[in-house]
């Protein structure tokens, strides 16, 4: 049996006058671009045995939003595992990012399906700041765990 794939992934939270709000990204690429309710993901990204959950964290953060993480105390909301199999690490940091200064990474594939073409789509092509409720309307199923985790130490 194979090992599952492993994600690991920094969720920023900060305190408005309207409460919580959380930093998502919606992914890119021609799968997601019509796609609102499950598309919505915390800024995170695969890693190999030899590198730890938190540094592979930092790390996607950079590649996926194309900004510097940011320091601040590390919350660990623990894992999930998402209906594809895959196990998702994640730390909540409270800062502030203007989603207007990110430079999302791009990845390539075949698009359209068996055309022979190779076109590049952004890692993520939105990134925004979502309250609670809408964030849970959007973001990946298996991922609203880290919304009710961070919630537990945000109220």
């Amino acid at each position: 049996m194979t090992e599952p794939k492993r994600s690991a992934g920094l969720l920023l939270f900060r305190h408005t006058g309207h409460g919580v709000e959380v930093l998502l990204g919606h992914m890119g690429g021609p799968y997601f671009a019509k796609k609102d309710a499950g598309a919505w993901s915390v800024p995170k990204g695969e890693y190999e045995p030899g590198e730890t959950a938190w540094e592979a964290a930092r790390r996607e953060f950079q590649e996926e939003l194309g900004v510097a993480p940011p320091d601040g105390e590390a919350i660990d909301l623990g894992e999930v595992r998402q209906s594809n199999g895959k196990i998702v690490t994640v730390w909540a940091i409270e800062a502030d990012l203007d989603p207007g200064a990110t430079d999302p990474g791009t990845f390539t594939m075949e698009w359209p399906p068996r055309s022979g073409r190779i076109q590049e789509f952004p890692e993520l092509d939105r990134v925004a700041w979502l309250g609670p409720d809408r964030a849970r309307e959007v973001i990946v199923k298996a991922q609203a765990a880290f919304l009710d985790r961070l919630a537990e130490h945000t109220d």
